[in-house]
């Protein structure tokens, strides 16, 4: 089904730059909360904007590109970075902000935004989703050791670990509960890393 167009976009005030950039952005948002990734299209996202499809395929080669865009700057909610005082503490905060962001919603377009995606796209979502929790998991690695609560000279494995579990989680169940968050880092996260 196609949106009726009531507007010409040729007429009235002419947006360039950011000003369209950031309509059209806005406008695949919109479109991906009211109809969901798949029946996303570019002509939709074009008419929602007042745009052409033209200047969106000037600036985006595919949907799948510009909803990765449109996505993480304005619907990707951050995690931030838990500072509690403890190592325990911190990271069962982090994981669990992970398994609230793990909507059915936000997996379907995951999944979506995947099977749409060439090798170089997959690479900037592997960026944009998944390489900013092991930098967040660093700096609360970081002031556990300052704090004495891990050993020095952790393996990037034992670093990422709880996130890796955490990903397994929620791709074979969607939601995480508290329990199994707080089993991954009582039983066997914090008996790796303790000095």
């Amino acid at each position: 089904m196609l949106l009726r167009v009531d507007f010409d976009h040729r007429k009235g005030p002419r947006r360039r730059g950011e000003a369209l950039e950031e309509a059209i952005l806005r406008a695949a948002v919109d479109e991906l909360t009211e109809v969901g990734y798949t029946a996303v299209s570019m002509e939709r996202i074009a008419i929602r904007a007042r745009t052409s499809k033209a200047a969106l395929y000037r600036r985006w080669p595919g949907r799948a590109e510009l909803i990765v865009d449109a996505y993480t700057r304005f619907a990707a909610h951050q995690v931030e970075v838990p500072d509690t005082g403890s190592l325990r503490a911190d990271v069962i905060a982090l994981l669990r902000g992970i398994a609230d962001q793990a909507t059915p919603e936000t997996l379907h377009l995951f999944f979506g935004l995947l099977a749409d995606a060439g090798e170089e796209l997959r690479d900037r979502i592997r960026g944009r989703f998944v390489a900013v929790n092991p930098a967040r998991m660093v700096a609360i690695l970081e002031r556990a050791e300052d704090r004495g609560e891990v050993r020095p000279g952790l393996s990037e494995r034992l670093r990422t670990l709880p996130l890796d579990l955490m990903r397994v989680e929620v791709l074979q169940y969607g939601a995480v509960a508290d329990e199994t968050i707080e089993s991954i880092v009582d039983e066997v996260f914090l008996p790796l890393v303790r000095p």
